[in-house]
């Protein structure tokens, strides 16, 4: 069964030009593995080295035992679905379909047929006849989609296919990729800056940062445990809160906030915590607060509000997430920290702290 390896894989293209630096990594069969990260992190590279499109300065690119690195692109057997569509105009839907399948020249029957089950599939049996300048953007992503579904191959390969599309259709499509990979039972590598496309639709996805992964797990660790202060402030929205505090006497201390220090952080002068929006809440009558600030800004969502309250001194801020129902007196506010949620990390590394 078909497994993607990639071996300490690194690209250089100057002596200060590094995108890719010694990656290794296992895609099994099934298996929907994400890179995400912010522009320049080397997602885009990578993916062009397992394609071929680019060759590694070093490292192998491995499908089951079959060492990859050095063969062309085109007989690599894997399907890449581009950010920009990349359709012929002047030919139909059915004829961008099978454009691969003709000059490998499978025989007409298998091409119809094939042509057939992935159209139905996608929704498309209706628009085979027509050309991609009478189709919509979600339209033309899924003809792109079945021209990598058509071929069978043994890695799908999928760079920012959703980026051109508004709110809804990208909503809509990355539900029917769900559900089509979840059917194909074949090693998916998906490039994206979208953590919403990360989260819902990996079994694994791999943060990356100046060519290096800074974490490679399922998309609840990632989100539950994230492996450095960079993962835990790129994934989630809103942004986790980020608090510098000063520790003295195994109290960590910030303008008013004063918090117990859990055992195990070691004896630092200084520690950061991390605590999500959604683990902070309106402190109810008859309990104390961690916190007592003034609410600087209110941003209603609907579904919940984002208060934004200062407190201290300085201009210390910190975000928590309510309900919308939920009302409060005058200015000032009383928050408190879930415990259990709280997260920390090294002041000088970023690296995630493991209390006892």
């Amino acid at each position: 069964m078909p497994l993607l390896t990639l071996e300490n894989l690194r690209k250089q293209f100057a002596p200060d030009v590094i995108p890719v630096k010694d990656i290794s990594l296992t895609v099994a069969d099934g298996e929907f593995l994400t890179l995400l990260g912010p522009s320049g992190c080397g997602k885009s590279t990578l993916l062009r080295l397992i394609a071929g499109l680019d060759q590694p300065t070093q490292g192998q690119v491995k499908v089951g035992e079959t060492d990859l690195t050095t063969t062309p692109p085109g007989d690599r057997n894997m399907a890449m679905v581009f950010q920009s569509y990349a359709l012929y105009p002047h030919m139909t839907v059915a004829e961008n379909i099978s454009a691969a399948l003709k000059i490998r020249k499978i025989p007409s029957m298998e091409i119809r047929q094939r042509i057939g089950e992935v159209a139905d599939k996608l929704g498309l049996t209706h628009l085979l006849d027509r050309k991609p300048g009478k189709l919509s953007g979600g339209q033309r992503q899924r003809v792109a989609l079945a021209r990598a579904l058509v071929r069978n191959p043994d890695v799908f390969l999928l760079d920012e296919p959703l980026s051109n599309l508004d709110a809804l259709l990208r909503e809509q499509v990355r539900e029917e990729l769900k559900h089509i990979f979840n059917a194909q039972k074949k090693p998916v590598v998906y490039v994206t800056h979208d953590q919403t496309e990360a989260m819902t639709l990996s079994s694994k996805v791999a943060v990356l940062l100046d060519g290096r992964i800074q974490q490679l797990d399922p998309p609840s660790r990632i989100y539950t445990h994230p492996a450095n202060r960079f993962v835990a402030g790129f994934v989630g929205s809103p942004q986790m809160n980020f608090l510098a505090l000063q520790s003295q006497g195994g109290v960590g201390t910030l303008g008013t906030l004063k918090l117990p220090l859990p055992n195990g952080l070691g004896d630092r002068p200084t520690v950061d915590l991390g605590v999500r929006p959604e683990d902070i809440y309106l402190t109810p009558t008859g309990e104390e607060p961690t916190l007592k600030g003034k609410v600087t800004l209110v941003e209603n969502f609907g579904r919940e509000q984002l208060v934004t309250v200062q407190f201290g001194e300085g201009s210390s801020k910190i975000r928590a997430v309510i309900p919308p129902e939920q009302e409060w007196s005058g200015d000032h506010v009383g928050l408190s920290l879930k415990a259990a949620k709280m997260h920390w990390f090294d002041s000088k590394t970023g690296d995630r702290l493991s209390p006892t």
